[in-house]
This record gives C-alpha cells, sequence and structure tokens, in this order.
C-alpha cells in the first residue's frame, strides 16, 4: 500500500483506496485523525475519521470533537489555496 493511500472496508466487505489528504493528532481529544477522499469519487467528498495504533479506523460523534476537526481542515483548505495562488502568479509573471 502507497504511504498516501489507505483501504476503507464497508460492513458489506467491499474495498475502497482512499487517498490521504493528511493527518494530524489532537492534544485535547488525544487522538489521531486522517482526511482522506476517494480519487473515483467526482462529488470530492471529504471522509474523517480517528485512527489508533492499530490502523483502524474510528467514527467521530462528539460534536467538539468534529468542531475542532472543521477548524484544522479549514486551516489546511486556506493553507493550500495560498499555496496554489502562489504557483499561479509565478506561472503568470
Amino acid at each position: 500500500m502507497e504511504e498516501n493511500k489507505l483501504v476503507v472496508i464497508a460492513e458489506d466487505g467491499t474495498e475502497t483506496e482512499m487517498e490521504i489528504l493528511f493527518t494530524f493528532k489532537d492534544d485535547q481529544f488525544n487522538k489521531e485523525y486522517v482526511l482522506y477522499v476517494d480519487p473515483l469519487d467526482e462529488t470530492g467528498e471529504v471522509f474523517v475519521s480517528a485512527y489508533d495504533e492499530s490502523g483502524s479506523l474510528n467514527d467521530i460523534t462528539d460534536e467538539k470533537e468534529w468542531d475542532m476537526v472543521e477548524e484544522v481542515f479549514s486551516a489546511f483548505l486556506i493553507t493550500h489555496e495560498d499555496e496554489a495562488t502562489d504557483e499561479e502568479h509565478e506561472h503568470t509573471h
């Protein structure tokens, strides 16, 4: 398995290879999180799971935890939009 990929196994046993956007650790909840997308899904839906040492993915059920993850994801988007804008400026000059 590639480093930026993970395989999600659905309840019915089907496997889907996902592309990892990024991972991070949060000290407040003392958990590690992974944000990932299905590269074949054109909607661009982003999935989020907490994960443990064994690599098991766990759903996020706490509303405060969701709020924290959304803040981190927003910061990620802003950072990457800035990088994309910087790259565009480099190509146009």
